[in-house]
């Protein structure tokens, strides 16, 4: 059984369609990337799968679990959380009090205090500053806090929206090898980026999707290999 199962997924805004009949579905221990140019619809399909959006038709499943319909702290109890595109972490708050926040879905203080622990080893910029207001640091420290903040609710799946985009390449390099570590330690991640090449190099299967369609998939290796890729950003669409 698939970690997380989509099926028929369709997301409008008024009567545009972002997202239309999509199916897909992530395996436990996997990276599976969701690729398409600027409007393809691939935000919209995190954020309805977080729950964070109507779907107007489908289904999402979590564990063989139906979620559609289930308000996202409760998602985020179940085990699946998101880190949206543009970073979004609360400005006037410390650092610290950003991770706090992140912890607040599991009701549990002392697993709380050992994930801020392993956070703080895992991100040691984030400890350094962990008084410092979060709107002060770099682009690259609040994303690194974002994704931060996401891991604090303990998630089995690990939704990711263009976690690279706007960064440095020092910046770029640590997101990416941090993808790769926290796949190591059994956090299953769906990806969407922008930077196809690299994230093509680490994720094991893709879904490529043109204003709002699938129009590929498979392993990440063949979609390497396939003139489809390029079609599908340039907007021609794939047969």
């Amino acid at each position: 059984m698939a970690l997380l199962s989509v099926e028929h997924l369709t997301v409008s805004y008024g009567a545009i369609r972002a997202v239309r009949d999509l199916s897909l579905s992530v395996e436990a221990g996997e990276i599976v990337a969701v690729l398409g140019a600027n409007g393809a619809g691939k935000s919209s399909t995190l954020n309805a799968i977080m729950g964070l959006l109507p779907a107007s038709e489908g289904s999402v499943r979590l564990d063989g679990r139906e979620i559609h319909g289930t308000p996202p702290e409760r998602v985020v109890r179940l085990g699946m959380t998101l880190t949206p595109e543009g970073r979004h972490v609360f400005p006037r708050l410390t650092v610290e009090e950003n991770l706090v926040l992140g912890a607040i879905p599991l009701r549990d203080r002392s697993r709380a205090q050992a994930l801020r622990r392993r956070i703080f080893e895992r991100f040691p910029v984030l400890a350094e500053r962990r008084g410092q207001q979060a709107g002060t640091l770099s682009g690259g420290e609040q994303q690194q806090l974002a994704i931060a903040r996401s891991l604090m609710s303990g998630p089995r799946l690990l939704l990711l929206d263009e976690p690279s985009l706007g960064l440095a390449p020092r910046y770029v390099d640590l997101i990416f090898d941090l993808i790769l570590d926290l796949r190591e330690e059994g956090t299953t991640i769906l990806l969407v980026e922008q930077n196809v090449e690299r994230t093509l190099s680490i994720a094991d299967r893709g879904y490529v999707l043109v204003t709002g369609q699938l129009q590929l998939s498979g392993p990440a290796a063949e979609l390497q290999a396939s003139s489809g890729i390029e079609r599908a950003y340039l907007g021609i669409g794939v047969a």
